[in-house]
């Protein structure tokens, strides 16, 4: 990935100590279990007839790929704080649990608020920079709103904003 200083990643602080745990278990335990699988597979003889040296190789790839993946966002992460102090205290923002009812569906979701390192829609965490996310920021419980989304538009009326 080429850095800039626009390519930042937003995320808790508690997501950065994890990606930082995650790094650091990566680059010692797993390098070293992935290096004996290596040497071990090594010691099989013909390495052009070893499959259990390529998928170690292979496993290896992954590993560096990874490391350096988490490496990128730990040096771009921008820790953001999750109240948007610009905004009413009652509006939507980063950190915000939203609940909402597609006018559409008629059906009621709960949506999290959160940085791109965190989303999980399964598990109602949306990013701010999601389109039905940025659609809900800085807007209020009671109001209506039209969101575009790549399969058209959404119709959404917000039922209630949490503020932690």
């Amino acid at each position: 990935m080429a850095s800039s200083n626009s390519n930042r990643y937003k995320m808790s602080q508690e997501r950065l100590d994890e990606l930082k745990k995650e790094l650091e278990f990566m680059e010692t335990v797993r390098e070293k279990e992935v290096a004996e699988q290596i040497k071990e597979a090594r010691s099989f003889g013909d390495l052009s007839e070893n499959s259990e040296y390529d998928e170690a190789k292979t496993e290896q790839g992954k590993l560096y790929s990874k490391i350096a993946e988490y490496k990128d966002l730990i040096e771009h992460a921008e820790i953001v704080d999750t109240v948007d102090h610009n905004l009413p205290k009652d509006a939507v923002t980063l950190g915000s649990i939203v609940t909402v009812r597609d006018l559409d569906e008629e059906l009621e979701d709960r949506y999290e608020i959160v940085g791109s390192q965190e989303a999980n829609p399964r598990e109602g965490r949306i990013s701010d920079d999601s389109p039905v996310g940025k659609g809900l920021i800085g807007h209020r419980a009671g109001e209506s709103l039209r969101i575009p989304v790549p399969s058209g538009e959404v119709r959404l009326e917000i039922i209630s904003v949490e503020n932690l």
